[in-house]
């Protein structure tokens, strides 16, 4: 079989070193060069979206090549259901991203290289199946978005930079250690034979610690979100577009992907303690998002509050709460990408993200009041546009398991309202109270491009949810089964197909 996935983690390294070599007196070909070479990884992942088998768990496009034999140690690749959403997620977001940094004027090579360095880093993490490969991409991230947010970042730039990159670090040094572990355990890295080695209670509670701090601090989950709001209000445009749309999805799917399936004892131990987190990181976060000054700010605080409804999603161990929590970290991709974006435009006509320096801004930008207005929706989850499938989802799964929780977690829905329509009101209704505001130029035709792709995957996945659900449902379902296989744990059923609207 032709290496595909080979060849998707490797076209953004080409395109990184083709953009290196770029001339100095040709510096006006760096920004169309990468933009350009940013869709050749989009254009695998089509490929892979089209050619990929529905309604089969199992992975695909599998390959494997032996690097060193003494640790079993292999290039290892292979996509399923939930890790096929993701990256077509990654493989859209990162031209766009490209695209919406044509103001960069500050070191641009080295701005392009970063980012195509990242996107690398983040196509392999999500099929990467040994797991030192795996623990490698993960890392390969850190480095690139340390950069981005350290050099091309706002006013305190290094101390989120350098916070950014010391809690993940100490995370990921705490799942190497596990992986180790692991792998003298098993006599190997591969992730699918490492699913039939038999691990005792102990070790699968300490495993299962150990991968669950890495992960816990990427998502992030309640008490490790600290690091986020400063990475994200110091970042640049395309920075928080990233560490928000895909950057933070790394946790939740190393969730998925290891903490259930290599340690499904102690998955359902400490379920309805990572629950409780959730819930608690939800209403935080939609509570502190309600007061803060900055529009920034306060869409980072959201990201804390709606990674806690997947984190929910995925300890409730249903069918459709996992399901849920994986379509909804496409959704919230999507959703907070495009109101980063949003924001990054306008602060390059302002120079501020203070919410009382702006107000009567619909008088002066209408288009960029209505798709701040759609994308706004799109996050507090209202029917017909993406954000409302996977939140229902969570919460009807939720609450077979953890009723308690499922209720509590519903008030995010409302607050999430309560607070991005307060803002939207400050900004955008009233008059215009700052003389600077008056003149301020609607969204151009590159601007409003940009935005087009995410607006289009907003409305399909909200109104035609089924191409998704019925590509993540059986590798989920697979997963689940293997909970049920090796615990007492009974996977609790609602009754209704989401994918077909049938019962039982």
């Amino acid at each position: 079989m032709f290496p595909v996935l080979t060849l998707m983690i490797l076209l953004p390294v080409v395109a990184a070193v083709v953009v290196a070599l770029v001339p100095k007196n040709r510096s006006e070909l760096i920004y169309p060069l990468a933009l350009t070479l940013s869709f050749l990884p989009l254009a695998i992942v089509g490929y892979v979206l089209w050619e990929f088998e529905v309604g089969e768990p199992g992975f695909q496009f599998s390959q494997q090549v032996l690097l060193y034999e003494p640790w079993g140690v292999s290039w290892n690749l292979g996509v399923d259901g939930i890790s096929l959403l993701l990256l077509a997620l990654t493989a859209i977001l990162f031209p766009i991203s490209i695209a919406a940094s044509k103001s960069v004027e500050k070191n641009q090579k080295m701005y392009m290289v970063a980012m195509l360095l990242l996107e690398t880093g983040m196509l392999g993490v999500f099929v990467a199946l040994d797991l030192l490969m795996f623990f490698a991409f993960f890392e390969i991230t850190l480095v690139p978005m340390y950069l981005l947010i350290g050099i091309w970042g706002s006013g305190n730039r290094i101390y989120a930079a350098v916070k950014f990159f010391l809690y993940t670090a100490l995370g990921s040094a705490l799942m190497l250690t596990g992986i180790i572990w692991l792998g003298t355990i098993g006599g190997s890295f591969d992730f699918r034979q490492l699913l039939d080695v038999s691990l005792s209670s102990g070790q699968q509670a300490w495993l299962f610690f150990g991968f669950g701090i890495a992960f816990a601090v990427k998502v992030p989950i309640f008490p490790f979100h600290t690091w986020l709001p400063d990475a994200h209000t110091e970042a640049p445009t395309a920075g928080s577009v990233l560490l928000a749309g895909v950057l933070l999805k790394l946790g939740t799917y190393g969730f998925v992907r290891f903490n259930l399936t290599l340690f499904p004892e102690a998955a359902v131990r400490f379920a309805p303690w990572l629950a409780a987190l959730a819930v608690v990181g939800i209403i935080y976060g939609a509570l502190v998002a309600i007061v803060q000054p900055d529009v920034k700010r306060l869409v980072a605080y959201s990201s804390v509050s709606h990674l806690g409804f997947i984190v929910l999603g995925i300890f409730a161990m249903t069918s459709q709460s996992v399901t849920g929590g994986v379509v909804q970290m496409v959704n919230h991709g999507l959703t907070t990408g495009a109101l980063f974006l949003l924001i990054g435009m306008v602060y390059e006509r302002r120079h501020t993200r203070e919410i009382a320096d702006y107000g009567g801004l619909a008088k002066v930008m209408p288009v960029f009041a209505g798709l701040f207005l759609f994308s706004a929706f799109a996050s507090a989850g209202l029917p017909g546009l993406n954000g409302f499938i996977g939140e229902f989802m969570i919460l009807l799964g939720s609450y077979l398991r953890f009723p308690v929780a499922a209720v509590l977690a519903a008030s995010g829905v409302i607050l999430a309202a309560i607070y991005l329509l307060w803002a939207y009101e400050r900004v955008f209704t009233g008059p215009i109270t700052h003389k600077e505001n008056e003149k301020l130029l609607d969204l151009d035709t590159r601007e409003i491009l940009i935005m087009a792709p995410l607006v289009v995957l907003i409305v399909f996945l909200g109104v035609y949810p089924k191409p998704a659900l019925d590509r993540i449902e059986p590798a989920v379902d697979d997963v689940l089964e293997r909970i049920e296989e090796v615990t007492d744990y009974s996977v609790p059923e609602f009754g209704i197909d989401l994918a077909t609207g049938g019962g039982e």
